[in-house]
């Protein structure tokens, strides 16, 4: 078996740095089935959806487990051509982490070579390593994973028919599952799922690799939807089939919103605009109460008294109060950091329209968080220059504290406003909405039923909140 390429300095220090950098800007990256990775020395194509263009290579990257060579000593990274040779940070990034060129028919408006690129990742195959690429072919904010190109089957192909005559030769299509709950929005969580590898070998797969295959396993893992309104659709009927205080992971709760979104794709697919289980206008009434009253179904679904709702506000001010009075010094600190950011982002959408620009939004925001973050330490350092020692640890460490002090202190300001929104809808109208939830939970019940769901799930989910829930989705037309 091949021993593969030892591991660069330059990658270990870019995969730190990605795992820095995740770590603040996410909530929580929660990888599962790591343990399905192959090892080390095995030849392996790994394969993924590609929606939030570096960031989807930076957690591919953080996920795979580095331990003394047991598991992968890197992986071999794949990106668009026109991200190399730029005075930039990004390009550094991806040039340092030995990433190898992808031209694209698209970016150059005629056909291209990639016959140098396809030996690089043929010679990584061929010293035991593992390959990233995105069978899309490009990254885009659509809620739907689009028809793949042939980049996958063709290099599949090549190493196979090179290693014809090698009966021990194996080569695993490694599938990975990237969910995000709010891609471009700090503070969210991300799901990474690992699936089974597909293995194979000259000798039981002499036909081209299919690339339905591979698109089956990746779409199985996250959502994939034709249209945002069904994303919508799907998460409130898994909020309203596990609402707050039913225990649930995060893999558990993609899978029953998939589960849902698999059954309104169906019924979309075979234009059933209504059926026995569900009315989608029914559906998106109640959404759109949700939306405009600035509220969550656990308060239809549980009204409060008008004693304790006010007994609650008074608790969330006092304690959101706390919070940010004691997270004032570190906010001076993380203050250039967000208005770099917010300026950066917000030139950079004027560069293009909503499905062509979306899609780098967090890496945009984690670049130059990155950079102005940098920028604060040192400065702060070489202000205490003194006692630069203390302060080279204590301010990142203040900073660490503030941003887990103020991700609690929003949570308990958006907590506080739903509360006073409540006071103000009045009770003739919560009733109205909790009827129209009656109807609509029932429904939900029955289809969850229907596709095999349990008919009670578990009842202790805690609910984390972030600093944003995103409830609306880009117009179709947009």
């Amino acid at each position: 078996m091949a021993e593969g390429t030892p591991t660069p300095f330059a990658y270990t220090l870019i995969r730190l740095l990605f795992h820095f950098v995740l770590r603040i800007f996410y909530g929580s990256i929660v990888v599962e089935n790591a343990h399905l990775i192959p090892k080390t020395g095995k030849p392996c194509i790994v394969c993924a959806n590609h929606t939030n263009s570096l960031i989807d290579a930076s957690l591919l990257v953080t996920s795979v487990p580095l331990y003394n060579g047991q598991r992968r000593n890197m992986l071999r990274l794949t990106a668009k051509s026109t991200q190399f040779g730029k005075p930039t940070f990004t390009s550094w990034l991806i040039e340092s982490a030995g990433t190898v060129p992808i031209h694209r028919r698209k970016d150059f408006n005629a056909p291209v070579d990639n016959t140098e690129a396809m030996a690089s990742l043929m010679k990584a195959l061929e010293a035991g390593d593992a390959v990233m690429m995105f069978p899309e072919g490009m990254s885009r904010f659509h809620p739907t994973i689009a028809p793949l190109k042939t980049g996958v089957a063709r290099l599949a192909s090549d190493i196979l028919s090179q290693h014809r005559d090698d009966i021990d030769f194996e080569l695993s299509i490694l599938n990975c599952s990237i969910t995000y709950m709010h891609r471009q929005h700090w503070r969210s969580d991300v799901l990474v799922t690992w699936h089974p590898p597909l293995t194979l070998s000259p000798q039981k797969n002499p036909e081209l690799l299919k690339a339905y295959r591979i698109s089956q396993q990746i779409s199985s893992g996250t959502f994939d939807s034709p249209s945002w309104h069904l994303v919508q659709l799907s998460k409130l009927a898994a909020r309203m089939y596990a609402p707050l205080g039913t225990k649930m992971s995060l893999g558990d709760y993609v899978r029953i919103t998939r589960t849902f979104l698999e059954a309104f794709k169906d019924a979309h697919e075979d234009n059933l605009e209504d059926n026995e289980h569900m009315n989608p206008e029914i559906a998106k009434t109640y959404h759109h109460l949700l939306v405009s009253r600035g509220i969550k179904d656990d308060r239809v679904r549980r009204p409060l008294p008008r004693r304790e709702i006010l007994r609650r506000i008074a608790i969330r001010l006092v304690w959101a109060s706390f919070l940010f009075s004691i997270s004032m010094p570190g906010l001076m600190l993380w203050l250039p950091v967000f208005v770099t950011t917010f300026y950066a982002v917000h030139e950079f959408k004027k560069s293009g329209p909503i499905f062509d620009t979306f899609d780098e939004i967090a890496q945009y925001k984690l670049i130059y968080g990155l950079l102005s973050g940098v920028a604060v330490w040192f400065c702060g350092v070489i202000l205490t220059l003194p006692v630069a020692l203390i302060t080279a640890f204590l301010i990142p460490a203040l900073m660490w504290m503030t941003l887990r002090w103020m991700e609690d202190c929003v949570a308990s300001f958006r907590a506080f406003f739903t509360l006073l929104r409540l006071l103000r809808i009045g009770k003739p109208a919560l009733h109205e909405m909790r009827t129209l939830r009656d109807g609509l939970h029932g429904r939900i019940m029955d289809l969850a039923i229907s596709i095999d769901l349990p008919p009670n799930p578990e009842e202790d989910w805690n609910e984390t909140l972030r600093l944003y829930d995103k409830v609306d989705y880009p117009d179709e037309d947009s």
